[in-house]
């Protein structure tokens, strides 16, 4: 058996780790860049970073203005401020946009590249500057993954996918993530749970290492998620969660995600419904798509979530399937497209645009054409 795995050289998963950052990135350089977005400066959860980085001696700058489905236009915002600030290095703190931006920023900030020249895989050139990630949410595990999702100015989501957006360290602090919301508990969770699944029915780079980080991924995370969507302040849920997210992280990373991802991106891209809500939508239909081909895997991670499971593959791959649509169901997120102010009329552009995701749709076990992707948006409308 043939297979590459990737991840960062350097993770430190340690609650109170972000109020120690200064001390953990002092060495890497000197005036970073910290890229994270106005609601979490309002939280409060910045200042700790902030104060411990300037407690290190560092000089560092603030960029805030990041927005979710990172826009071109905000990129190429945060790209030329780091520019013109001489920023020497970039931290990204936050969710999955805030990380996708300090990416592409690290690959730009010194580069003669424009944003539109390293859309695709491995088009980066040039030397990245150094690069720390910390995520705020249990979801995207963009603190371990090599690739940046934008959103372009025709409302269209292109990644870029080079092992140049690998950090060079990750920095998870389960403290960030005590007390979120609901909805975004809910949501991110269930992303890290579509990444884990997905990794598990790549068919192109399934491999034993992102086979056993998505089973663990998932055993953590559908074990906790409601109860992290009930209790927020459950210290154990949280830490689960977060490592959960990373892990399923860590297994996409190297197989890559699928149908689920391909069906949400118009979500994201042309509604700007949050990524982790558009996958949650879309898991079900695609779930119950894939299982003529997928019964077998969709069986072994029944074994995972729900083990009482018995029968042939189909049976237990429909107690998998019915598993996960309790788990959804029990955190309360929107189940519906017309929830969301979509409507039938729509759904043709949606399965349009989703044709366009063939990087992310060829992984997936069973072919998607467009008629099977109207099929599944007008099943969860």
């Amino acid at each position: 058996m043939n297979f590459t795995f990737n991840t960062p050289p350097d993770i430190v998963f340690r609650s109170g780790s972000t109020r120690e950052l200064g001390e953990l990135v002092k060495s890497r350089f000197q005036k970073p860049i910290l890229i994270t977005d106005k609601g979490l400066i309002a939280a409060g959860l910045v200042d700790p970073a902030i104060k411990s980085i300037e407690a290190a001696g560092l000089n560092v700058l603030l960029f805030d203005d990041v927005a979710a489905d990172p826009p071109a236009a905000k990129v190429k915002q945060a790209v030329n401020f780091a520019r013109e600030h001489g920023a020497d290095g970039v931290i990204g703190l936050g969710g999955g946009s805030s990380m996708d931006t300090a990416k592409v920023v690290a690959v730009l900030m010194n580069a003669n590249q424009s944003l539109e020249d390293i859309y695709g895989t491995n088009t980066v050139k040039g030397k990245r500057a150094p690069l720390v990630l910390s995520p705020t949410t249990a979801g995207t595990g963009s603190e371990v993954t090599s690739i940046s999702v934008i959103t372009t100015e025709e409302d269209t989501k292109v990644a870029v996918v080079d092992n140049a957006l690998y950090p060079d360290l990750a920095v998870l602090d389960p403290e960030l993530t005590m007390g979120l919301p609901r909805h975004v508990t809910a949501a991110t969770g269930i992303d890290a749970m579509v990444h884990a699944i997905e990794a598990y029915t790549n068919i192109h780079r399934k491999n034993p290492l992102s086979d056993a980080l998505a089973r663990e991924a998932l055993k953590l995370l559908s074990s906790n998620i409601v109860v992290a969507c009930e209790k927020p302040g459950q210290k154990d849920a949280r830490e689960a969660m977060l490592l959960g997210a990373m892990l399923a992280g860590q297994a996409f990373a190297n197989s890559p995600v699928g149908a689920v991802h391909g069906m949400a991106y118009p979500l994201g891209g042309i509604f700007h419904i949050p990524h982790g809500l558009s996958n949650s939508l879309m898991l079900e239909p695609v779930l119950r798509f894939n299982a003529p081909n997928a019964d077998h895997q969709y069986a072994e991670l029944a074994d995972v979530v729900a083990p009482g499971a018995a029968g042939t593959n189909a049976q237990k791959c429909d107690a998998f399937i019915s598993r996960i649509i309790e788990i959804i169901e029990a955190t309360g997120v929107e189940r519906r497209l017309s929830q969301l102010g979509i409507s039938h009329n729509d759904l043709p552009r949606m399965a349009e645009d989703a044709m366009k995701g063939q990087r992310v749709l060829q992984n997936n076990p069973r072919t998607v054409t467009y008629e099977d992707a109207l099929a599944m948006y007008t099943e969860v409308l």
